[in-house]
Parts: C-alpha cells; structure tokens; sequence
C-alpha cells in the first residue's frame, strides 16, 4: 500500500511541475509577441486622390524631403508628384519608359546619386518571357521629365511569376517579391551588374515563403526598404509585415512585427513606403465603389 504523499513532498511536485511548464508557456508567448504588439497607429484619416484611381506604387523622395512618388498601374508613363498629406503637386514623365503593367516603385542609391527605381513586372497571366525595371535619377524639383531612363529586362529562374512588390537596400541591391499567384510568394534578386539590352536571369533567395497559391487577401502587393537599412516592411490589402533586412535578403522569412490595416478601409492597398519620423504611407487604387485612389499614413515605433 503506497503512503500518501506528505504536504511538503506534494507542495515539492507541485512546484516542479510549474517549472517546467512555464518555458513551454514562454516559448509560446514569444511566438506570439511579433503580432501582438502594438508597433503602428494610424495617423490620420483615409483620404482620396483623383490623380491616382489606379494607384499601384509609392516611394519617398531621398532628394527632396517631404515629396513623395507615386504611379498608376496602366496609361502614361508618370509619377505623380505628392506631398505628405496625399494631395498631387506635380507630374514627372519617365523619358524612354513604356508602360505594360507598373505595380510598384523605389528610390535608391545608384553610385553617388538617388534613383528612382520603377518596376514593370506585373503578369496577371503568368505569360511574360521578361519583366523589365526602369531606372533614371530622382529629377529636381521643377523637373517635368527625367533624364533618360535605363531599362533593364529580366527572367525568372523557374518560369514567369505575378508581382507587384519591389525594393532597394541601401547597398543597391534590388529585390522582387513574387505574389503568390501564379506560383509561391517567393523572394528574387537582381544581378548586382546590371546590363541593359539582355535580358538577365534573377535569383531566387532561400526557399520560397508558400507552397503554392496563397489567399486573396495575403498576396503581396507592395514592398519598401527603410532608410536606415534596417527593416523592409511587404504589404498585402489586409497587413503589413515587417523584416529585418538582415534575415529577408538572406531568405530568412521571420516577421519581427505585422500590423492589421483593415481598419484603415482602403478599398484596395497597394503600395507602402518608408517616411520620416516613422512614418509609413500607403496608397490604393479606387476599387469599384470610387475610382479616387486612397491615401493613408501610419506612425510606427520599430525597435
């Protein structure tokens, strides 16, 4: 007949059993820490722009401080001149650009100098042999085109992908995320020597992110490094994600953060980038109901 354990022997089991069942309880909060902090607000209210029913990318300017790129998807070869508050101050035409499908822009070092950086690589059927890049110097305030851009054409490794995401580290090194249809989302690279007049063979970092066709509302429709080089943020039309550079460009696909934007009410959100102060803006095409793009601004803490 086994003795009943004493008080002290149970209190003893008792306690043991806590510890080791508060790493676990640890272990699982952790994972769970990147989506649960509250590491953006909005700032401000969703606001429309008729210059931009098809707005698809944004970028802010390195050269003038406080002006802000953006394009549509289709029609001319422009960017919209914006201020931060989302109103249009200006046009500037890519000079030797065409336009197929633009889904996305950034603004980086090129040299010694900041260049814009516009991605034609949207390929809703999965057809396109190449996707082609636009690069030409940030213009200067009173420009009404830029000088002549330089167009660089590229392929995939494993057959076409549908994208809408671009951005540029503060290296110079040049990343496409793939949307998830068709194919995985997925994270490819430019050669480091770019060459116009061929076309080059991207590469594809680390494993893709899915396994295969992912939901609607979880394909990424944009993507922007930070100045500091230390985050790039990739959005879908329902949350941003954030990465440090570090762990994306090496094929990592850890989410330091993600935040919710549903209660932003963009009517479709395409594009993001990295202001100052922590400043994130975001812009959307019209969708069915208005045909105005959106305009929207974020305040982050990233620590």
């Amino acid at each position: 007949m086994k003795r009943p354990l004493s008080t002290a022997a149970l209190l003893f089991v008792t306690l043991s059993a806590v510890q080791q069942t508060l790493p676990g309880i640890a272990m699982r909060a952790q994972r769970r820490a990147p989506y649960d902090r509250p590491v953006c607000r909005p700032a401000g209210k969703l606001v429309s722009n008729p210059d931009l029913p098809e707005g698809s990318g944004i970028a802010a300017s390195r050269r003038q401080p406080g002006i802000l790129w953006a394009h549509n998807d289709s029609a001319e070869p422009e960017l919209v001149r914006l201020d931060e508050n989302g109103s249009t101050v200006g046009r500037v035409r890519i000079t030797g650009a065409a336009v197929d499908d633009w889904e996305d822009i950034a603004v980086g070092p090129c040299g010694q100098q900041s260049c814009l950086y516009v991605a034609d690589i949207g390929d809703n059927d999965g057809g396109r042999k190449h996707i082609t890049m636009y690069r030409a110097a940030e213009p200067s305030r009173d420009d009404a085109a830029t000088s002549a851009a330089e167009a660089f054409h590229a392929s995939y490794p494993d057959g076409p992908h549908d994208a809408e995401s671009l951005f540029v580290t503060t290296k110079g090194d040049i990343y496409i995320v793939t949307k998830g249809d068709p194919g995985p989302v997925a994270l490819y690279r430019f050669p480091q020597a770019l060459r116009t007049g061929v076309v080059m063979r991207l590469e594809r970092v680390g494993q893709p992110r899915s396994t295969g066709e992912v939901p609607a509302a979880d394909r990424p429709t944009a993507a922007d490094a930070s100045p500091d080089g230390e985050w790039v943020a990739v959005r879908t039309t329902r949350h941003v994600a954030f990465y440090r550079t570090g762990d994306l460009t090496t094929g990592r696909w850890h989410e330091t953060f993600r935040f919710d934007l549903r209660s932003l009410r963009e009517p479709r959100g395409e594009g993001i980038t990295f202001g100052r102060n922590g400043v994130l803006f975001l812009l959307g095409e019209g969708g069915r109901a208005s045909r105005q793009g959106t305009f929207a601004k974020l305040s982050c803490t990233l620590r």
